[in-house]
């Protein structure tokens, strides 16, 4: 009876021992377990900071303004840098003899290259042009032309082209500088293949040119791809044709207050008796097509600019009052000694006005890049992060066109912070600041207007 008890107390302490070695490993596993989700997690996070996407948008300068700092571009502001602006370039070369009709368009836009139409494909000299076919260049040798003549044929379009080419002189080497044409009847416009990269650039020139009764827009296409080392715009001004396409530079004029009964040539007549356009856009309405009332424009002689605004400033048209000055990233005027700086349907002083803990950021977006959901995303994101430097971003407004619907403040993009000195390190840190090609402007914006969506 003794021995079997021993037995069983032995068992019992045997059982015992067991448990107590396997909840002892199960802990030991469990906190090694731990550990290593930790280390993951730890990990992890280094990762995603070290794969920090790079911002899109901000630091990417319009032309000529690539080795302008913030700083410097608060001093152009002030008037505190001599006439030499950087990003004034010398004035393109202009061609000789031929005569050609202007027109003005309304809007920029470039269609998809995407066509459900038949190619009019060329005989094809051998001149000595070193990039023709090539399909690595193919997207650079390519442009986008709208407004076209209705029922306009493949090789109407071919013949107009090659013709300005050699009557201006812009071909490189004998032979057709245009290979092929693609023409979208149902959406009038059409696409033109060029035989080198340098020609498709300098045809770019021919922006507002008439063609048969119509102004045609030339664009590069949506698919372009730059070629390093070629140039991006044409050295060249054709005589009597005006671009649809006002470049930032410190000679675009902004015309505001025009009366809405006004049309495009109308307002070319008016701005002509100054001199001769180089770029004239009058900005329409792109659900209804009709004048939001104000325009841009350059001169071909830049020293017309100061003499067109003197005129044309304060001029009465109808029951309104022209508002004539430089546009938005401003140049320095010899008569002021500073420069003007202003943005369409916005009348602001050359400071930022009061301070608020709301500041709204200017010439940074345009309506078609907010028009597209993705490219939207990735400017709040930009955006938020930038701002997120300088203090809390208490909420972000950034006003989108919708079709059919006049959306207040498409453009602008409003920041409001905890306090008004959060914003005031934001305003000075991002002012002159490069943003998608423009320059930053900032204003302090009343808080009461902003949550009321006063924009």
């Amino acid at each position: 009876m003794e021995e079997e008890d021993r037995k069983h107390r032995d068992s019992d302490r045997k059982r015992r021992r067991s448990r107590s070695r396997s909840r002892e490993r199960r802990r030991s596993r469990s906190r090694s377990r731990d550990r290593e989700r930790r280390r993951r997690s730890r990990s992890h996070d280094k990762d995603r900071r070290k794969r920090r996407k790079p911002y899109k948008y901000w630091d990417v300068p319009p032309p000529g303004f690539e080795h302008v700092t913030p700083a410097e571009y608060k001093a152009m502001q002030a008037g505190q840098l001599p006439p030499s602006v950087p990003g004034d370039p010398s004035q393109p070369a202009v061609i000789p003899n031929p005569t050609i009709s202007a027109g003005g368009m309304e809007q920029d836009g470039v269609a998809p290259p995407v066509l459900p139409s038949i190619t009019h494909q060329l005989p094809l000299p051998t001149p000595p042009v070193p990039t023709v076919g090539s399909q690595m260049t193919r997207q650079a040798r390519r442009l986008y032309v709208g407004n076209i003549p209705f029922g306009v044929s493949e090789e109407a379009m071919v013949d107009f082209f090659n013709e300005r080419m050699h009557e201006c002189q812009l071909s490189q080497a004998p032979g057709q500088p245009v290979l092929a044409v693609q023409v979208n009847h149902d959406k009038n416009f059409a696409f033109l293949e060029f035989r080198s990269v340098d020609e498709t650039t300098q045809a770019m020139a021919f922006d507002g040119i008439i063609f048969q009764g119509q102004a045609l827009k030339i664009r590069r296409p949506k698919d372009y791809q730059p070629v390093p080392g070629m140039a991006e715009t044409p050295s060249v001004h054709v005589p009597g044709v005006v671009s649809t396409v006002v470049q930032d530079s410190p000679h675009k004029i902004f015309i505001g207050g025009l009366p809405n009964y006004l049309n495009e040539d109308q307002i070319k007549e008016l701005l002509s008796s100054f001199g001769a356009l180089k770029a004239f856009n009058l900005v329409k309405d792109s659900a209804t097509s009709l004048s939001k009332g104000y325009a841009f424009c350059e001169y071909i002689d830049h020293n017309m600019t100061d003499h067109a605004i003197a005129g044309l400033n304060g001029m009465q048209l109808g029951e309104k009052k022209l508002i004539v000055q430089r546009a938005s990233v401003g140049a320095k005027n010899p008569q002021t000694a500073q420069l003007a700086i202003n943005v369409p349907g916005l009348e602001l002083p050359q400071t930022a006005g009061p301070l608020t803990e709301v500041l709204c950021l200017m010439n940074m977006v345009t309506a078609d890049e907010l028009g597209d959901d993705e490219e939207y995303e990735d400017i709040v994101e930009d955006v938020k992060e930038e701002c997120q430097k300088y203090g809390m971003v208490r909420s972000l407004e950034i006003p989108r066109p919708y079709q059919g619907v006049d959306v207040p403040g498409v453009g602008k993009i409003f920041v409001e912070f905890m306090n008004a000195g959060e914003a005031k390190k934001a305003q000075e840190a991002l002012s002159g600041r490069k943003f998608a090609n423009r320059v930053v402007m900032t204003q302090y914006y009343d808080p009461e207007k902003y949550h009321r969506r006063e924009f």
